[in-house]
């Protein structure tokens, strides 16, 4: 099962996000890398749900996309594609994990991501 582990805020204004999230809700942004900023959005004592905030590409400028977490994600990909998702982007290859962004059937962006 797909789980979800992580957000995604697309931005044309990264850094001015990631300031308003730290002042509104206390949220810890990371140093910027390629362009994105990891958020911590918990505490040890109470979890919260991490992710985020990059500079938001051509094809996705603004909004929010879910990252789920698969255990293979070529097999997803063929899944998602084969029940009407279009591939915005393929699978990417990072240090730790890979990465794929979707559209689904009605519009939804999502991110789909499977550790080494």
């Amino acid at each position: 099962m797909g789980r979800v582990i992580g957000f995604e805020l697309s931005s044309q204004e990264p850094e001015k996000a990631a300031a308003f999230y730290a002042n509104v809700f206390g949220w810890q942004a990371a140093e910027p890398r390629w362009d994105y900023w990891a958020v911590t959005t918990g505490s040890p004592e109470k979890p919260g749900i991490d992710g985020g905030i990059g500079k938001g590409p051509f094809d996705h400028p603004h909004g929010t996309r879910i990252q789920i977490e698969v255990e293979a994600i070529d097999e997803a990909i063929a899944k998602a594609r084969d029940n009407g998702a279009v591939i915005v982007r393929d699978k990417m290859e990072f240090d730790d994990f890979y990465l794929a962004y979707l559209v689904d059937p009605v519009g939804l962006g999502i991110g789909l991501i499977q550790k080494k």
